[in-house]
């Protein structure tokens, strides 16, 4: 009796060790795949946060293309009649400064680059208002599609020379930079005189006076005011072109005078929104 008791308690016990053998291989297996499980789940979180940041990538590459051609498209040259090229920001532009402009004066634009003169010339003669408003010798005006600056002898030269005085350099620093923030234009300073003959040692004649006075302004707005030279043209007119008859000392005052022209070059203003 006590012999099979003994075998039964030590069966038990064999029987028990088995068990928890068996059940820590089981769960010692169950950790590894579990270890196996999470191992893969990293894996394959690293995996998808690698395939989302691609993503996010080529999300903004394609909204920065979609901006990009926003913009190309609002800055395509469009063109007109087979010969002008115009960007649709300029035309609005364009639109918005020919509101100001004179209508009657409209009326005479039969093609877009007179549109085109008539904006720019606007836009210089505002900024020259702007700038030389306080100046009563000096008069501004558009004619056509140029602008015209006439300013009066006495502010530029003493009597009988073709030196620049000093008291012009405000005149020619105001004129310079407007002159200087337009790429598209260019400047014809044109010499006059009044009817009265002059002849001395370095001047032969009243043709030479206008020259010289004119080439004078040219070189002053290239040499001091770092006008390009390439813009500029002097030419000088004599006594022949008067603004009124020289009838009185104060009538040929006001024809002796430095008319500056301003014309806008619409070769180089279509060839400067080309490049922009």
């Amino acid at each position: 009796m006590k012999k099979s008791f003994t075998l039964i308690a030590l069966s038990g016990i064999i029987m028990t060790s088995c068990v928890s053998k068996k059940k820590y291989v089981a769960l010692e297996q169950e950790l590894q795949d579990t270890r196996s499980t999470l191992q893969r789940t990293a894996v394959e979180k690293d995996e998808l946060e690698d395939k989302f940041a691609k993503i996010e990538a080529r999300v903004a590459d394609y909204n920065a293309k979609i901006n990009s051609l926003r913009d190309e498209s609002n800055e395509k040259m469009v063109m007109v009649d087979d010969i002008v090229a115009i960007s649709n920001n300029s035309k609005e532009k364009m639109r918005e400064t020919l509101t100001k402009v004179d209508p009657n004066k409209l009326q005479n634009a039969k093609t877009l680059k007179d549109s085109m003169n008539l904006a720019v010339s606007h836009n210089l003669k505002s900024s020259l208002d702007d700038s030389l408003k306080d100046d009563e010798d000096i008069s501004i005006n558009i004619d056509n599609t140029v602008v015209m600056i006439s300013i009066s002898d006495k502010m530029l030269f003493k009597t009988a020379s073709y030196r620049v005085s000093d008291k012009a350099n405000g005149i020619l620093q105001k004129l310079a930079n407007v002159i200087n923030s337009e790429p598209s234009i260019e400047v014809m300073v044109e010499g006059h005189t009044d009817p009265r003959t002059i002849s001395n040692a370095v001047v032969q004649d009243n043709w030479d006076l206008s020259v010289k006075r004119a080439t004078s302004i040219v070189r002053k707005l290239q040499n001091k005011y770092n006008v390009a030279p390439e813009k500029l043209i002097a030419s000088g007119r004599s006594s022949y072109k008067p603004l009124v008859e020289n009838s009185s000392d104060e009538n040929m005052a006001i024809n002796r005078r430095t008319k500056i022209v301003l014309l806008p070059n619409m070769d180089k203003f279509f060839a400067m929104l080309s490049a922009n």
